[in-house]
């Protein structure tokens, strides 16, 4: 599933090191992680940037023009208090709430609609993983 075994040992150890805050982003991040590790024909890569970000990259095995359909970071600019920053090609998803931030060239280049978790929010969490799922939904065709 990793591309790397160091990847997921990387992971693995940020999230033991990781104390959750009242934002429970940690959760929310592993319950994202689990979602892709659900996922049938993914591989999923991981690169830390300590004190800037950690970022989860997941791509389908049918996808051959692009290097991913969801990056999820980890928005590490304060340890204590870390924030998710989850974003999609715009053309993969359907923000029919139209919560997400809309970011031209945004993403590798191409636009991109992105969806900030700073707070606890259960909406908020289940709606972005109903965006993974969408994204997925788009790769694996």
């Amino acid at each position: 599933m990793f591309t790397d075994n160091s990847h997921r040992e990387e992971l693995d150890a940020l999230l033991a090191d990781w104390t959750e805050s009242e934002a429970n982003t940690k959760a929310a991040f592993t319950e994202y992680k689990d979602l892709l590790l659900s996922f049938e024909g993914i591989s999923l890569s991981f690169k830390g940037r300590p004190g800037v970000s950690y970022s989860l990259r997941a791509k389908h095995s049918n996808q051959t023009e692009r290097d991913l359909f969801v990056l999820v970071d980890i928005i590490d600019d304060d340890p204590a208090d870390r924030w998710l920053s989850v974003c999609f090609y715009a053309d993969m998803i359907n923000d029919a709430d139209e919560v997400g931030d809309w970011v031209p060239g945004g993403l590798m280049g191409e636009d991109a609609c992105c969806f900030n978790l700073d707070e606890d929010d259960a909406e908020m969490r289940a709606y972005i993983k109903d965006r993974i799922a969408d994204a997925y939904n788009s790769a694996k065709k």
